[in-house]
C-alpha cells in the first residue's frame, strides 16, 4: 500500500491523480479504467477541498492498494474535516435537463455509477471513503 498526504485544495488534484496513476501504470491498468478513476479521483478531491474543512484548509490523505483477486484497486480518501457521508446525498433525477435540476449530487452519482464499491465511515475523527474499481470492468 502506497499512501500520499496533501493540503486539500484543488490545485494538488493532479499530484494525487500522478500518484494514482504511478500505481496503476505499474500494475498495466487499462486505459478505460484509469480515465474513470482519475474522474473519481477529480471529483472526490474537488469536494474535500470545497466542503471538508470549511472554508479553511487541512490535509488530505490518499491510499493506494492493489488487490490480486480479481485484479482491482482499492484507493482510501481521508480527511478531518466536517463529518459527511457523500453515499447518503439524495441521487439526482438525470431525467431532467441541466437546467430544471438541482445543483450538486452529480459528480458523486458518477463516482458510485463509475466504480464497483464505494464505502464511506467516520471514524476517530476522520471521514473515510474507499472505492474499488476492478481492472476487468
Amino acid at each position: 500500500m502506497q499512501e500520499l498526504t496533501v493540503e486539500a485544495v484543488k490545485e494538488n488534484i493532479p499530484t494525487v491523480t500522478d500518484f494514482v496513476n504511478a500505481q496503476l501504470e505499474e500494475h498495466s491498468c487499462p486505459m478505460k479504467i484509469c480515465m474513470q478513476i482519475d474522474i473519481a479521483i477529480d471529483e472526490i478531491m474537488s469536494n474535500i477541498a470545497s466542503y471538508a474543512y470549511d472554508g479553511k484548509t487541512g490535509k488530505a490523505a490518499v491510499r493506494v492498494e492493489i488487490k490480486e483477486q480479481p485484479l482491482s484497486v482499492v484507493i482510501t480518501f481521508i480527511d478531518s474535516g466536517v463529518p459527511y457521508d457523500p453515499l447518503k446525498a439524495e441521487e439526482p433525477d438525470t431525467t431532467l435537463s441541466a437546467d430544471e435540476r438541482q445543483f450538486g449530487g452529480l459528480g458523486i452519482y458518477m463516482v458510485k455509477k463509475s466504480m464497483d464499491g464505494v464505502e464511506y465511515e467516520y471514524k476517530d475523527g476522520q471521514n473515510i471513503l474507499i472505492i474499488t474499481k476492478n481492472f476487468s470492468s
